[in-house]
C-alpha cells in the first residue's frame, strides 16, 4: 500500500497539481469567510463546501465541469435550509435525510452532472449535522457557501485551470439495464435501506454523533456498481479510519485546537485526501479522519473518546451498507465484472477494426482514441475485480483467474499501443501482413464475446507483425479464464 501511493505514476503532474490547487482553493475560501466576518462555524461550512466543490465535479470538459460547480448551491443551499430548519425535530430530520440519500444516489443514472450534485447535496446535509446548524445560523452559512462555491471556481477555472492543456478525460458509461435491473435504481433503494439501518444503531451508539455511520454507509456506494466493490470500499473504509484515529492521536489530541498548527496540519490533509484519491481509498480515509479530527479540536470538543466513537460509527456504517448489498436487490460482482470485461473487448475490437481501415486508406480513421478509451475500461475491469484480488477473499482458484485475466487484458492494452504506433509509420500500408493479422485479431474478439471457439486461422508461412501476433495470442488464451465452469465463475461473490 505505501508503494503504491508513494511509486505510483503521476503523468503530467496531475494528481500533485489537483491536490495543491485544493489546498489554494479552499485556503481561499476560508480566509475569505474570515475576511467576511463569519464565525468559526462559517468558516468550517465554507472550507467544506470548497473542499466538495473542488472534489466532486467530474465532468468531461472545463465548460462542463463550470456549469455543474455554478449548479451546486442549488442543490447544497435547500438541504442546509431544510436540515438547519428540522434541527429540533428529530424524526421529520432522519426522514429528510434518508430521503436526500435516495434522490442522490438516483441521480446517478443522469451523468456525472447530477452524480456531483447528489454527492455535493448529501455532504451538506451532512455538514448541518457535523456542525449543529440552526436556523438561527442559516444567513450566515448559505453566505458562507455560496462565497467559498465561487472562491473555488475562481481558482479552479480562472487563476489554476491546468485541465484546459489536457484532452478530455471520458468515462465509460456505468452497466444498466431496465426498471430494477439498473444498477442506480438497486444502489438507491440499497443505500437507503443501509443508511437506514446505520441511522438507527448509529443513535444507539450516540446520540451526537450518529451521522458518522450514514456517512460510511453512503460513501460505500460512491464509484462501486456491485455487491463485491461496495463490501471492499466499506472495509477500505474502516481501515483508513483506525490508522488516521492513529495518526490523530499523535498530531490532532496534542495541538488541542491551536490555530498555527492546526491550520498546517489541516493543508497537510487536504493535500493528502486529493492526492491519494485516485490512488486508494485507505490513504484517502487516512487523510479525511485527521482533517475530521483537526476540525473538531478547532471546534473544542476533541478527545480520544471521540475518535474511538468515530471508529465505532463508521463500523456500524460500513456493516449497514454489508447488509444492504447482501440483501435488498444484490447486483453481484460476476455480471458488472462481466460487463466491462465484454465491453474491454469490444473496445480491442473496434480499435483493431480502425486499424485496419487506417491500412486501407480510409479518411479518418484512427485508432489511437481507442487506446484512451481502453485505458478507462480497464480500470472500470480492474476496480470490479477488486473484490476476487483482495488480500482476504478466500477462494484462491478464483482470485488467480481473476489475475489471470486482469494480466492478460493489460498485455491487449500494450499490444494494441504497439499497433497503434506501427499503423502510424507511412511505410505500414505497404505490409499485407498487417491487414490480414488485423482481421484475425477482430475475429479473435467476436469469437470470444459470442462464446464461439477462436479459430486457429491459415498456417503462417512467413513472420507476422509482432504485436499483433501476441494481442492473437492473448486472446486465444482469455477463453480459458472467462468460459470457466458454471459451477467456479470467474467472479461468484
Amino acid at each position: 500500500m505505501l508503494k503504491r501511493v508513494f511509486v505510483a505514476p503521476d503523468p503530467g503532474r496531475v494528481r500533485l497539481r489537483f491536490a495543491a490547487r485544493a489546498v489554494l482553493g479552499i485556503g481561499a475560501a476560508v480566509a475569505l469567510c474570515g475576511a467576511a466576518g463569519y464565525s468559526l462555524t462559517g468558516a468550517v461550512t465554507g472550507g467544506l463546501a470548497a473542499l466538495l466543490a473542488l472534489f466532486t465535479v467530474t465532468d468531461a470538459t472545463v465548460r462542463g465541469q463550470a456549469v455543474t460547480t455554478a449548479l451546486l448551491p442549488a442543490a447544497g443551499l435547500p438541504v442546509l435550509t431544510a436540515a438547519a430548519l428540522l434541527h429540533d425535530r428529530p424524526v421529520a430530520r432522519d426522514l429528510t435525510f434518508l430521503a436526500v440519500v435516495a434522490l442522490g444516489v438516483y441521480a446517478r443514472r443522469w451523468g456525472p452532472r447530477c452524480h456531483s450534485l447528489g454527492v455535493f447535496a448529501f455532504m451538506t446535509y451532512f455538514v448541518a449535522q457535523f456542525l449543529h446548524a440552526t436556523p438561527g445560523a442559516l444567513p450566515e452559512l448559505c453566505a458562507a457557501v455560496l462565497l467559498s462555491v465561487l472562491t473555488a471556481a475562481a481558482v479552479r477555472f480562472g487563476l489554476w485551470c491546468y485541465e484546459r492543456r489536457l484532452p478530455p478525460a471520458v468515462g465509460p458509461a456505468p452497466p444498466e439495464g431496465t426498471g430494477l435491473a439498473r444498477v442506480t435504481t438497486r444502489q438507491a433503494v440499497q443505500a437507503t435501506a443501509g443508511s437506514g439501518f446505520a441511522l438507527l444503531v448509529g443513535q444507539l451508539v450516540s446520540g451526537e454523533r450518529w451521522y458518522w455511520a450514514v456517512g460510511a454507509t453512503w460513501w460505500a456506494f460512491v464509484n462501486t456498481s456491485s455487491r463485491g466493490e461496495t463490501l471492499v470500499r466499506g472495509f477500505r473504509r474502516v481501515l483508513g479510519t483506525v490508522l488516521g484515529i492513529g495518526l490523530a492521536l499523535c498530531v490532532a489530541v496534542p495541538a488541542h485546537g491551536a490555530p498555527l498548527p492546526t491550520l498546517v496540519i489541516v493543508a497537510v490533509a487536504v493535500f493528502g485526501v486529493f492526492y491519494t484519491a485516485a490512488l486508494s481509498y485507505t490513504w484517502m480515509m487516512l487523510w479525511v479522519t485527521v482533517l475530521a479530527a483537526m476540525l473538531y479540536g478547532l471546534l473544542g470538543v476533541l478527545t480520544p473518546g471521540l475518535l474511538v466513537l468515530r471508529l465505532a460509527e463508521t463500523g456500524v456504517g460500513a456493516l449497514g451498507a454489508a447488509l444492504a448489498v447482501a440483501f435488498v436487490l444484490p447486483v453481484t460482482t460476476h455480471s458488472v465484472t462481466d460487463h466491462w470485461i465484454r465491453r474491454a473487448l469490444r473496445c480491442v475490437h473496434a480499435c483493431t477494426a480502425e486499424a485496419s481501415a487506417r491500412l486501407a486508406g480510409a479518411d479518418g480513421a484512427d485508432p489511437a482514441p481507442r487506446i484512451a478509451e481502453l485505458e478507462q475500461l480497464l480500470a472500470r475491469v480492474r476496480l470490479s475485480v477488486a473484490p476476487l484480488v483482495h488480500p482476504l477473499h478466500p477462494v484462491l482458484h478464483r482470485k488467480r483467474r481473476a489475475r489471470r485475466v486482469l494480466a492478460l487484458l493489460d498485455d491487449c492494452a500494450a499490444e494494441l499501443r504497439d499497433l497503434v504506433a506501427v499503423v502510424a509509420d507511412p511505410e505500414a500500408s505497404r505490409d499485407a501482413r498487417l491487414a490480414a493479422a488485423c482481421r484475425r485479431v477482430e475475429a479473435a474478439v467476436e469469437a470470444l464475446t459470442e462464446g464461439r471457439d477462436i479459430a486457429p486461422g491459415e498456417p503462417r508461412t512467413v513472420p507476422e507483425p509482432a504485436p499483433l501476433h501476441r494481442l492473437e495470442k492473448a486472446l486465444a488464451e482469455l477463453a480459458a479464464p472467462l468460459r470457466a465452469p458454471s459451477g467456479s465463475p470467474l467472479v461468484g461473490a
